[in-house]
């Protein structure tokens, strides 16, 4: 008897020890097609997530990501899926919003399975307000309210069935499978088995392009008939699924099957045909190196032995388990895969932290540059501040030169004005001093008025020009007559001309030409329109530039030069200022004809 314990001690202790470190002498050999496949996909996929990860392709690492997922959810390992799934997120554009939806369901999909309600329905919320798809966005919403309903069946019913119908509506027939298998979950928590043997066998319906499914779904099937203690019926499904595994050669699912079918034999009091079963399942786990399922049915039989008190059965299954135990780890391929795997995985995770590393020093370089330009279009925009104050200092020192030179009357003009009026009082004509008196004063109101105008209407200038005139033909009433002509096709109200430039020039031809010619002379002043230019002409036969030079005092020299010196800087500042192209020149006439001719060239301005 205590040879008997040792042996059971050596036993467990072997079966606990894990097959990571247990001796591993590959031997080649058959492997279930299926299971080969998912193992070979697994690892696949981690290889493709590894150079994913070395071409630093983020796109591809979540694609990747999802893909191992998925195949740990066939192989029912939802931890490691809610992992790889949850990595996926990380490496998911936030513009991605379908791809988002789809990872946030499929999490909230393993944490339900394993029990975690509370984080599934946080995700199936995310997943119902990240997608666009109406249809999807209902499905999860009836998700989250059928696991918060958890103490209400019926409600959750509903929603179940309220999925089914937008699952065909949707002809997404993985989605009308699970909310078949999750309404056939509800009825079977409600003793409902009719119920849920319907719903199974609707979700296999929609499940016929996933054999592994088909097969998960009638083994529930087959639990329901057992609790129902239908147990010929439940005997019945094995039984199928038992001969298609060995028709298939599939001895993965053969080992299910034969375990699941010893269950029903053991609920059904029928324990020598569960006997035999569990050791067809354990020479079977054994013969094809499947360590972990040899080890599970092993367990059963000790178990039942124990319940019996056959120890003798129990020995010589140690005997036999130790017999064989080297040949079993040498063909048990699956460890190596792990192993592999588990090298895969670690090379990916160094990977994960190289990323996260080159990620934060592209970011740190990333905020030093955004930091550098933003230091540099604070400079720029600082130099385009000053620049600009002082571009506006410019202009508005211009403005007011250009203010002074417009307002800076002509001394002459006011001062022979006084005098004109003191002429009419000495020769007691007080009617004519009085007259020139209003028409003086309109003149200057006017004038001063304009005298913050740059420009004025072609019309006010006619009017103030003429009002000048009006006044110097009352000084000098038998020295000269004057004409102002406007070409027709100048519109005279909208067209706009620099206020005050012309006069001086005016005054200049009455005061230093007219005046000292003996017979009466004249003074045209004419507006003509050519090529959108207006063309102002101040002409007249008064001795001309030369004989008034020679006749000057040295006050009156500096007057006209002050007022032609006046003009030129005014109209280099109102170029300057308003980008005209404003023109002028003063000529004298060809002999015989005596006088000067002023020309001032305005291009044609409705608009400032």
């Amino acid at each position: 008897m205590s040879h008997l314990r040792h042996t059971f001690y050596s036993l467990l202790l072997l079966l606990l020890i894990p097959a990571s470190v247990r001796p591993q002498d590959t031997v080649k050999k058959l492997q279930p097609p299926e299971e080969k496949k998912v193992k070979s996909k697994t690892n696949s996929v981690a290889r493709e997530l590894k150079d994913s990860f070395e071409k630093n392709d983020q796109q591809r690492i979540a694609r990747n990501y999802e893909a191992l997922a998925e195949t740990f959810i066939k192989k029912e390992d939802y931890a490691k899926a809610e992992e790889y799934l949850k990595k996926a997120i990380l490496y998911t554009k936030s513009d991605q919003t379908e791809d988002l939806a789809r990872l946030r369901r499929s999490i909230a999909k393993v944490q339900e399975n394993q029990k975690k309600f509370g984080p599934a329905v946080t995700n199936y919320k995310k997943a119902a307000a990240t997608t666009d798809n109406k249809l999807l966005e209902q499905m999860n919403s009836n998700d989250f309210k059928r696991l918060e309903n958890a103490g209400n069946p019926q409600a959750q019913e509903s929603y179940s069935r309220s999925n089914i119908s937008l699952a065909d509506k949707s002809a997404n027939k993985e989605e009308a499978a699970d909310a078949y298998i999750q309404n056939a979950e509800l009825n079977v928590r409600t003793n409902n088995a009719v119920g849920a043997i319907e719903s199974y066998e609707k979700a296999i319906t929609y499940s016929k392009d996933r054999p592994d499914e088909v097969i998960k779904i009638k083994n529930e099937i087959a639990k329901v008939y057992t609790s129902g203690k239908q147990f010929d019926k439940a005997i019945e499904i094995h039984g199928k699924l038992l001969d298609d595994a060995r028709k298939n050669k599939d001895s993965d699912n053969e080992i299910r099957q034969l375990s699941l079918l010893s269950n029903v034999y053991f609920k059904n009091s029928q324990s020598e045909k569960a006997v035999d079963l569990l050791k067809e399942a354990y020479q079977i786990a054994a013969k094809n190196g499947r360590t972990n399922d040899a080890k599970a049915s092993l367990s059963k039989l000790l178990e039942y032995y124990k319940s019996v008190g056959n120890n003798q059965e129990s020995l010589a299954l140690y005997e036999g388990f130790f017999k064989n135990f080297d040949a079993l780890v040498r063909a048990d391929s699956s460890l190596v895969d792990a192993k592999t795997f588990q090298v895969t995985e670690e090379r990916i995770r160094q990977l994960e932290k190289e990323k996260g590393l080159k990620d934060e020093l592209i970011a740190k370089k990333n905020t030093f540059n955004y930091f550098l330009i933003g230091s540099m279009l604070l400079l720029l925009l600082f130099v385009g501040l000053i620049a600009k104050a002082l571009y506006s200092i410019k202009i508005k020192n211009k403005e007011i030169a250009l203010q002074s030179l417009r307002r800076e009357m002509n001394p002459h003009f006011i001062f022979n004005s006084l005098n004109s009026v003191n002429q009419f009082i000495s020769q007691n004509n007080e009617l004519e001093a009085n007259k020139y008196l209003s028409s003086y004063s309109v003149l200057m109101r006017n004038m001063m008025e304009n005298s913050n105008k740059d420009f004025v209407s072609l019309s006010n200038e006619i009017e103030q020009l003429t009002k000048y005139l009006d006044l110097e033909h009352l000084r000098f009433p038998d020295q000269f007559t004057y004409n102002i002509i406007v070409d027709d096709e100048i519109d005279a109200e909208q067209s706009l001309i620099p206020n005050m430039i012309i006069q001086p020039h005016l005054e200049n031809a009455i005061w230093h030409g007219l005046r000292y010619i003996e017979s009466k002379g004249f003074l045209t002043l004419s507006f003509t329109l050519e090529q959108r230019k207006i063309i102002v002409r101040i002409e007249d036969n008064g001795i001309g530039l030369e004989r008034s030079a020679a006749l000057k005092t040295a006050n009156q020299k500096i007057h006209q030069s002050r007022g032609i010196t006046n003009t030129k800087e005014r109209i280099a500042l109102l170029n300057d200022l308003y980008k005209k192209e404003i023109a002028f020149s003063i000529a004298e006439k060809t002999p015989p004809e005596t006088g000067t001719v002023v020309t001032i060239t305005f291009p044609l301005t409705h608009k400032i």
